[in-house]
């Protein structure tokens, strides 16, 4: 007994030493050697087959009224989890009216004609569940959510039925939410994030309604309980929905409950919103936002992306892993650990029904600000005009795979993947393929796809810092654009 504990003991302080070695190596101030420089040895066994993923696959039925549902048996945990996709989102907003699929989502928990906001706020909590709904700004979807214990299936269904079809957007809830809404609003404005993000999105999109990020305070003092009630009777309907289930549920019993509490929800014909067309790219430029209180400078560098369906999805994915997908990245590596600009710096792109954007951000000190802007397109043109090693690139890949197998182990993730293949119209065997997709991209394929989506000649940067000290060194990346932080051009 005491040898056995001696061995572990050993065993701890020994694991717990790497720990702590490892876990120094990227902190400020350490002498550890940078990540960067770390010699790989390539000792260790690698398994060089490809993790294969198989998902288990919903049943799907539709209600008489038009009603999608997407049913998956997940027998792990006694738990149970619904969303709901209605089919128009901020996307569709009115143009003077931004927010309105947002304030319309955001009101639906305020009040029911069977409950108040209080009583609804009590009966969810009274069992331990989870109910919420949203509508972010550039997507095309509204989004209800719902979970709880399998045992309370039945509660949970009733009470997500009642706020989807039965609001009553009261007045005195209303004239509270816009009270937030407005010191929101003010609050984001002081940050200097929401400059860029607002900024860039103006920038890149223009006229077309992705532009918007937030709602304004002209919109937020706007909007009426009949503005909203209109938008929920002309969008929110059974045909314009889907409604997917994962946990530990029996179909049979699952589908009964739910024809029980939304059968009565009526269908009618929905007016399809027409999205103007994508403006043509701008030629490259910087636009920078001065903020003469800023004490760093927030970049953001882009341009467009793809739909959802693209084909050169996946592709982009590998891509983007490679240079900004993590602090093993190529941006993180160089910013961070090469040149200590930042304490951060990453890449990421969004898709929809229509090209979102590809994104590279980070926040750095005001007197490197030239640096970082020049690091950045480095590195844009480095991945572009170089082959990946393959050491790099296989690396990458099985880092999106096997993140990918982890969040299966999420009824909610495995859902979303579902609803994500429903809705964007993708192959039923899309994620089943998805290993063997990602394994298939070559350096060839990631040079080509860099070429093609990390345009430099549209790349739109935006900085939001100090513009008596930035404004000089950011002159020679483009012609140059300032602004306030209203969003006045000021030059």
């Amino acid at each position: 007994m005491k040898r056995t504990l001696f061995v572990l003991l050993i065993m701890v302080l020994t694991f717990g030493t790497c720990s702590i070695t490892l876990l120094g190596q990227g902190m400020e101030g350490s002498k550890a050697v940078p990540l960067s420089k770390v010699v790989r040895l390539n000792r260790a066994p690698v398994n060089k087959q490809i993790l294969r993923v198989k998902l288990p696959r919903p049943r799907e039925i539709k209600l008489d009224n038009g009603l999608d549902i997407l049913v998956l048996e997940r027998h792990k945990l006694p738990t149970v989890a619904f969303t709901l996709w209605i089919k128009t989102g901020a996307l569709n907003d009115p143009r003077d009216l931004p927010g309105l699929a947002k304030f319309t989502a955001d009101m639906l928990n305020e009040g029911t004609t069977h409950r108040s906001s209080a009583q609804l706020a009590l009966d969810v909590d009274d069992i331990g569940a989870s109910l919420g709904a949203s509508a972010s700004f550039g997507r095309s979807t509204s989004v209800v959510t719902a979970s709880g214990l399998v045992e309370n299936t039945g509660r949970i269904l009733e009470l997500m039925s009642d706020v989807v079809l039965n609001p009553t957007f009261p007045n005195d809830e209303l004239a509270k939410y816009k009270k937030r809404q407005l010191a929101a609003l003010q609050e984001m404005r002081s940050e200097p994030s929401f400059l860029a993000r607002e900024r860039f999105y103006q920038v890149l999109y223009g006229d077309f309604p992705a532009s918007e990020v937030s709602a304004t305070p002209e919109s937020v003092s706007k909007v009426t309980r009949e503005d909203l009630e209109k938008f929920h009777r002309e969008y929110y309907a059974p045909n314009n929905a889907i409604l997917g289930v994962a946990g530990d549920v029996d179909y049979d019993t699952v589908v009964k409950l739910i024809r029980k509490y939304f059968s009565a929800w009526k269908s009618h014909p929905i007016q399809t919103v027409h999205l103007p067309p994508l403006p043509k790219p701008m030629p490259a430029k910087v636009v920078l936002v001065d903020r003469p209180d800023s004490v760093q400078t927030d970049i953001m560098a882009g341009n467009y992306a793809l739909r959802r369906n693209d084909p050169d999805y996946i592709p982009l994915t590998v891509t983007n892993h490679i240079l900004g997908g993590g602090p093993a990245a190529r941006l993180f590596l160089d910013l961070r650990e090469e040149k200590g600009y930042t304490y951060g710096a990453y890449s990421y792109f969004r898709s929809d029904t229509y090209p979102g954007p590809w994104i590279a951000s980070t926040e750095v000190r005001t007197a490197v600000t030239d640096g970082s802007v020049y690091e950045l397109i480095a590195q844009f043109k480095k991945i572009r005009n170089e082959d990946v090693p393959e050491q790099e690139l296989d690396e990458a890949r099985r880092a999106i795979v096997a993140s990918f197998a982890l969040s299966l182990e999420q009824p909610a993730t495995l859902l979303n993947a579902w609803l994500t293949v429903d809705y964007y119209k993708l192959p039923q065997d899309y994620w089943d393929q998805y290993p063997e997709e990602v394994a298939k991209v070559t350096p060839q394929v990631v040079q080509e796809t860099a070429r093609k989506y990390i345009d430099l000649g549209h790349l739109q940067v935006v900085c939001v810092g100090k513009g008596k000290a930035i404004e000089g060194g950011l002159k020679k990346y483009g012609p140059l654009e300032v602004y306030d932080t209203n969003g006045k051009r000021i030059n």
